[in-house]
Order: C-alpha cells, then sequence, then structure tokens
C-alpha cells in the first residue's frame, strides 16, 4: 500500500478523476474537541494513518485545510471545512468542483444523535435526519447520493439543550469508549475506500444500495447499519 503526501491533481485530468475520492470531516473550526466535530477527529486520524499527518494545508479557494495523498490506486482528498457546522457544504462543493469530485465519490463523516457512542456505520445517501452539517452539503451539491460515515454520539442523558450538548466534549469515560470507535471506524473507512464497489455510477449505487445498505464489519446479529465496539 503506497502512502504518501501528493501535490494538488492536474485539473481536467480524467484518468485522475476516475480514481479520486474526497474525504470530508464535518465540524466546526477550532472545536476539533466537541462532540459535533467527532467527523474532524476520525478524519485526522485516517490522515495519520495514511502517513500525512503534517501534510494539511490551508487553501482559501475551497475555505478549508486540504491533504491530497495516495491509498492503493485511489487518489485521496482528505477535507477540512473552516466555516462553520451549518454552511459546511459551501467548502464541500468548492473542493469538488476543483478537485472534479462527483457527489457519490465524497464522502461525508459526521456526528451522529441517534446512535448511541460506542456505535456508528456506513450510510449510503439519503436525507440528512437532521442535521445541520450535512443538510448544507446536500443543498449545496443539489444531490443527497454521497456516503456518510455516521460515528454516534448518543443523546444527552439529562435535560442539557442539544446545542450546548453537541458543542461539548467528551468526558474521560467517553473518550475511552470513542478512542475504540475510532481504530473500528477506520479499519471500515479504508476498507470501503479501496472497495470498487463504492465507485459505481449513481444509478449503480442506488441499485447496490437497495440490496446493501452499509458496508461494515458487524456481527451478523447486530443492525446491518451499525458496528458497534467490541
Amino acid at each position: 500500500m503506497m502512502m504518501s503526501s501528493l501535490p494538488p491533481p492536474k485539473m481536467g485530468s480524467q484518468v485522475d478523476c476516475k480514481k479520486r475520492k474526497m474525504v470530508v470531516g464535518l465540524g466546526n473550526p477550532g472545536m476539533t474537541g466537541s462532540r459535533h466535530s467527532v467527523g474532524m477527529a476520525v478524519l485526522t486520524t485516517l490522515a495519520e494513518h495514511l502517513g500525512a499527518p503534517d501534510g494539511w494545508r490551508s487553501d482559501r479557494k475551497v475555505s478549508g485545510e486540504v491533504v491530497v495523498t495516495q491509498l492503493q490506486d485511489v487518489q485521496l482528498v482528505l477535507l477540512r471545512p473552516k466555516l462553520l457546522m451549518n454552511v459546511n457544504g459551501v467548502s464541500v462543493a468548492k473542493a469538488a468542483s476543483r478537485y472534479l469530485i462527483p457527489p457519490e465519490h465524497i464522502l461525508l463523516i459526521h456526528d451522529e444523535l441517534d446512535k448511541p457512542l460506542g456505535k456508528f456505520g456506513i450510510k449510503h445517501g439519503g436525507s440528512a435526519r437532521g442535521h445541520n452539517g450535512v443538510r448544507s452539503c446536500v443543498d449545496c451539491l443539489q444531490t443527497d447520493v454521497m456516503p456518510r460515515l455516521r460515528i454516534g454520539i448518543g443523546r444527552p442523558s439529562d435535560k442539557t439543550p442539544i446545542d450546548r450538548y453537541v458543542l461539548g466534549r467528551f468526558s474521560k469515560e467517553e473518550q475511552n469508549v470513542l478512542d475504540s470507535v475510532m481504530k473500528q471506524s477506520l479499519d471500515v473507512l479504508l476498507d470501503y475506500l479501496t472497495d470498487s464497489r463504492s465507485q459505481t455510477s449513481p444509478a449503480e449505487g442506488r441499485r447496490a444500495a437497495q440490496k446493501k445498505k452499509v458496508r461494515t464489519l458487524s456481527p451478523p446479529q447486530n443492525s446491518s447499519e451499525e458496528q458497534t465496539q467490541s
């Protein structure tokens, strides 16, 4: 497996485009330790795994930080938007245009209130399900075909307002669970990114999604959309 930091691809290269994907960590800039920015934390872990932890560069043209690297024969563009969560889609759309990446090859990583902490799963397109960052991406890209890696953060156990809860940091105990999730989700993420079936056309992708809604490492007895902590 070849992993290295690469210069931006040549715009207009159709050969490159067929093997190019973008992975986006949704979140709020400057709040990487919060529940709402857990997608950015997973993306940072991916960059470290790919040997490009120091490869991030600020790109005003996409309103975000970017790493261009390689995973086997797939060229990966990693994006951390530098805009607020509610307008992350502006950064994603700019990067998609700059790097010539179609929406079906853009994987969004984000927090998920309706999944308990310790669970995660890949969802193949569909509605934003109340997530403002995903909704922004859907609005700006004018499609909802983007696959998503949803990281469970659970809902507050008390009467803490949701907006305050998602902007809060994980407790020590929660962080221990999250550390395990990060490792497991990274395996699923790498498997998905190198799976040729995830490079199908939108029509093919919809047909495949009807047969298989998620690709995870979950045991048979668990939900097909979730990966639980082992």
